[in-house]
């Protein structure tokens, strides 16, 4: 397949093309400097030249806590940039895969949230990408909305890399522990949403690494794997206030991928091992 990877200086977007590549497909991956979605001309002209099978939106604005204080920043790059690029896709007749949010929902309860719940999002980035998925649902009907949480991989910045300079800088750091999710590691990602993208099993999907856990109970998990002697201890959401509220409850349901027969991804716990060996690596090298 010929494939355009936005975002693909991101830590999802760099995992995704070097497996999508890995497996012989034809694929272009840009950043904004290749390709401004707030330019639909530019967008337009692009795809008709390039006629890619499938486009794999992973470009986001996702500070955020800035959000809240750049909202016309936010919404013009992950709604309206979201829209000229599904308006480009069905003009070409290219399939699209949009990168969406556990920010979507409220954080009631504490049941994992079904694909097909309504939204109602807390914060600025939240609503943002929602309004996202309602333009790819708009504009595409040969559509993937792929939901994710908790993001960490080698290229960039991210909870993981956070902690473990804090657990070599400080002898004790507090963590939020009333935020329910699961950690998700781009290289595992990286391989359903490859796997996903040849299929017609369109529609809105989450997909996250297995189980869940509090930030507190990942950053612990973080200092044992990694050997720091950094003690974590637990704070509540309101001890720890941040610009954008967060939902508390971000477990999401997979149960989507396996009635399509797609392979769910590993524990979050057996990624985190992996992605330290990862980073361990790539330092050394």
């Amino acid at each position: 397949m010929n494939i355009l990877v936005t975002g693909a200086s991101g830590q999802l977007g760099h995992d995704l093309v070097l497996e999508l590549a890995g497996r012989g497909h034809t694929v272009t991956g840009v950043s904004s400097k290749e390709l401004n979605l707030l330019e639909p001309m530019a967008v337009q002209t692009y795809l008709c030249a390039m006629r890619p099978d499938a486009v794999m939106h992973c470009a986001g604005y996702t500070a955020v806590d800035l959000a809240e204080d750049e909202k016309e920043k936010c919404f013009s790059v992950n709604s309206r940039g979201t829209e000229t690029l599904a308006a480009a896709c069905a003009a070409v007749g290219s399939k699209l895969l949009f990168i969406s949010t556990d920010y979507v929902f409220s954080g009631d309860g504490e049941r994992p949230w079904e694909p097909d719940d309504p939204p109602k999002p807390l914060n600025t980035y939240g609503l943002s990408k929602y309004r996202g998925e309602e333009a790819v649902r708009r504009y595409v009907p040969e559509h993937f909305i792929v939901r994710i949480s908790w993001l960490f991989g080698v290229n960039g910045k991210n909870f993981v890399k956070t902690m473990l300079r804090l657990g070599k800088e400080r002898e004790q750091i507090t963590v939020v522990n009333d935020q329910i999710g699961s950690p998700t590691y781009t290289k595992d990602l990286a391989v359903l949403l490859a796997d996903m993208i040849v299929t017609e099993k369109y529609g809105t999907y989450h997909a996250t690494n297995e189980g869940f856990c509090s930030w507190y109970e990942f950053a612990c998990a973080i200092m044992k794997e990694a050997e720091l002697p950094c003690r974590v201890l637990p704070v509540s959401s309101d001890q720890y206030p941040s610009r954008a509220k967060r939902p508390a409850n971000s477990r999401m349901s997979k149960d989507k991928l396996t009635a399509n027969g797609f392979r769910r991804l590993p524990p979050w716990q057996d990624a985190l091992r992996r992605y330290l060996a990862e980073l361990k690596e790539n330092y050394n090298g």
